[in-house]
């Protein structure tokens, strides 16, 4: 049960695996309820990034653990124009190379990572919580670790295909069956990982969104939300 009290704002959790159609889902159901939102995923990718950009070798954790505090992170919750610098450059074109990519579950999977991490994000929710209507955070660990008593928390989840198909039209590539394969590698990276792995908790509400449209899942989402909020 949420222990939110009734005065702030509400936290919508949603986790699940890449190509679930989180992050659309996420700023769709921001937009539509005037919230904030926030893609966790994309501060790791940040971190990574800067740690590539740095010629810091990833697979080193005793390295990236030592310089997780160094770059300064900074992510813009407007849902209809969500940015993230590092020490004040806009990168949010960068973080989607296919290096980051390929690197990201090297460096999320860092326990020094990951508390520096859910340390900026708890701040962040707390500060939308009682600055503005609520706010809804997306990533692999927000029901489980970062907001496990967020009144709404959801595991996404799609069907192998329509995960591959979505993700290759994101990063618009033909080769699906490759996309698939490295969706396949990430799933397993990062549900194996011995801190904060994706996993689903009981209480976290299931959405499969394979044959299912954007808005059909946004309405879903702000179902459930009103439910809570009624509640």
């Amino acid at each position: 049960m949420s222990t939110q009290d009734s005065t702030e704002g509400i936290v919508i959790a949603i986790d699940g695996p890449s190509g679930s159609g989180k992050s659309s889902t996420s700023r769709g159901v921001a937009k539509v309820r005037n919230l904030r939102y926030l893609d966790t995923g994309a501060m790791y990718r940040a971190l990574t990034w800067w740690m590539l950009s740095h010629e810091v070798n990833v697979n080193d954790a005793e390295a990236v653990a030592a310089l997780a505090e160094r770059p300064v992170i900074a992510m813009g919750t407007d849902p209809n124009a969500p940015t993230v610098t590092v020490d004040g450059r806009d990168v949010a074109a960068e973080i989607r190379d296919r290096d980051v990519t390929t690197n990201v579950s090297a460096v999320s999977a860092v326990p020094e990572v990951r508390e520096r991490m859910v340390r900026s994000q708890r701040e962040i929710i707390a500060a939308a919580r009682a600055g503005s209507a609520g706010i809804v955070v997306e990533g692999r660990d927000i029901t489980t670790v970062v907001a496990p008593d967020a009144p709404v928390r959801l595991f996404l989840t799609a069907s192998a295909e329509t995960r591959a198909q979505r993700r290759s039209e994101e990063v618009r590539t033909s080769d699906v069956a490759a996309t698939q394969a490295d969706l396949a590698r990430r799933d397993e990276l990062d549900s194996s990982r011995a801190h904060s792995p994706l996993r689903q908790t009981a209480d976290a509400i299931e959405l499969d969104t394979t044959g299912l449209t954007l808005d059909e899942v946004i309405a879903l989402v702000s179902k459930l939300a009103d439910e809570a909020r009624d509640r």
